[in-house]
């Protein structure tokens, strides 16, 4: 009997790094592997970066070295590097890290059960980015059963100045609809109740496939999927989002209503300088059109702080914006100056404290209108999917409604619960009674959908910890 070789693998960036990281444990359960959540207990660590923005490559090699601090003192006789941090400084980081046995950059995480069987494999493993996983491909969902990302593209053909991620995933290249729909069942099958879209640019989908199918047309195709209750777009570039699409949205039962739409700013001249293709009066048409044609759509979107030039008259149309579009989320991010981005070598830079002051303010302003959006929820009933039980106490549960994305977006917790109790996954009416800033409280009052029983065999679980990129 072969001896049992444990992994252990922590996650950085965003979602679609998750992704990632779950074709990696496919690939080595596949290969005998066993998942271990203890680092001491694995014979091999890996750690998945992100190197979008500065604090996100902190973190990267933050990870990188505690985990070479269990090869010296723990059972592991390896550790792998993998993702954006190994793709942009693969020679760096091998100079700079001699512990570290391998580098894989963001095309050959696939790779790596073969890797570690060649005991000649080469320490740097960075081929141009131009791979993409399939509905064949090994893959295990580290979420809970009933929640899975479904990445439906990878790579970018956008040349927005402040970003570094068409360098280091390469150029856009999507999957053909019948080849997610494949993976989108087998997640069904595995329980999935809920799959959230994503790509670098998702409605950018298609372009690149034969015969060029769209977003509308996958989504449509997504909603015909058996068991599948809710399906959410996050990622949504805002450059190209035709009719069809927004009939798609309002019209596919399964799809939520709910659209992660990053725009960025408000100033038309930092707009043209970023190179995002669109000036303000196309964003506040295009959100008008979907408020209009998708009533009640929760709209979630990403703007930067603090970009190379940005006066005070930039910032005051920011706030301008914010307060008039009264976004239900709002991610608010200061710029990061990278090395290889068009912003990195603009002049008038901003001091840190300056980007810091306006964060404070922006995010306050948000949280005014946070607060009072989530108010308005209260004496409400609403369809919430429940997570498990609260992390602070037995005695509560939590769940998120349609409008809150995983990991990202709050909670409902649920203090009451219907004769016969409730379960994860389980889909639950709500009665809200109480509001904060990101979480609604509120009773149970009625199962509306029970859990599969799913019999399947299953690793142990891991949280995976997610940094969120202004994407």
């Amino acid at each position: 009997m072969s001896e049992k070789k444990n992994v252990h693998i922590v996650t950085l960036g965003c979602p679609k790094n998750r992704v990632d990281s779950e074709i990696m444990l496919g690939g080595l359960v596949q290969d005998g592997w066993e998942l271990t959540e203890a680092p001491d207990d694995a014979d091999v660590i890996v750690v998945n970066t992100c190197a979008f923005i500065e604090a996100s490559k902190t973190e990267s090699v933050d990870a990188i070295l505690e985990a070479s601090q269990w090869k010296e003192k723990g059972r592991a006789k390896k550790v792998v590097v993998a993702g954006c941090l190994s793709q942009r400084y693969p020679e760096e980081l091998a100079k700079e890290l001699p512990e570290v046995d391998h580098f894989l950059g963001t095309s050959a995480y696939a790779q790596l059960p073969n890797l570690l069987k060649d005991v000649s494999a080469s320490k740097q493993v960075i081929p141009d980015p131009d791979y993409i996983h399939s509905s064949a491909t090994p893959r295990i969902n580290s979420l809970p059963s009933y929640t899975a990302y479904l990445k439906i593209a990878e790579g970018c053909d956008n040349e927005c100045a402040f970003c570094i991620i068409p360098t280091l995933r390469g150029d856009q290249r999507s999957r053909p609809i019948d080849d997610v729909v494949r993976e989108a069942r087998t997640l069904a099958e595995q329980g999935a109740r809920e799959l959230n879209l994503v790509a670098q640019d998702l409605t950018a989908y298609g372009h690149d496939l034969p015969g060029r199918p769209k977003l509308h047309e996958l989504v449509r195709a997504l909603g015909e999927v058996e068991g599948v209750r809710w399906i959410r777009l996050h990622y949504a570039y805002p450059r190209n989002f035709p009719d069809e699409l927004i009939a798609a949205i309002r019209d596919t039962p399964q799809v939520v209503k709910y659209l992660d739409m990053p725009v960025q700013h408000a100033s038309d001249r930092l707009l043209r300088a970023m190179r995002r293709g669109r000036n303000s009066t196309f964003l506040r048409e295009l959100l008008g059109k979907l408020r209009t044609e998708i009533p009640g759509i929760v709209l979630r979107t990403s703007l930067i702080v603090g970009l190379p030039g940005e006066t005070e008259e930039d910032f005051a149309l920011l706030l301008d914006f914010i307060r008039e579009q009264r976004f239900d989320h709002l991610g608010i991010f200061r710029y990061s100056q990278e090395e290889g981005t068009l912003a990195g070598e603009m002049e008038d830079q901003l001091p840190e404290e300056v980007k810091a002051a306006r964060w404070e303010q922006a995010m306050a302003l948000q949280a005014e209108i946070r607060m009072e959006q989530q108010q308005a929820w209260v004496g409400k009933e609403i369809e919430v999917l429940v997570e498990g039980p609260h992390e602070e106490t037995e005695h509560l549960l939590v769940g998120r409604h349609a409008g809150q994305a995983p990991e990202i977006d709050g909670q409902v917790i649920i203090n009451d619960l219907p004769e016969g109790g409730v379960a994860a996954g389980d889909l639950v009416r709500v009665r809200v009674e109480e509001a904060y800033e990101y979480d609604l409280v509120g009773a149970a009052t009625e199962v509306l959908l029970r859990a599969p029983v799913i019999e399947r065999p299953a690793p142990r679980s891991v949280k995976l910890p997610v940094f969120v990129a202004h994407r």
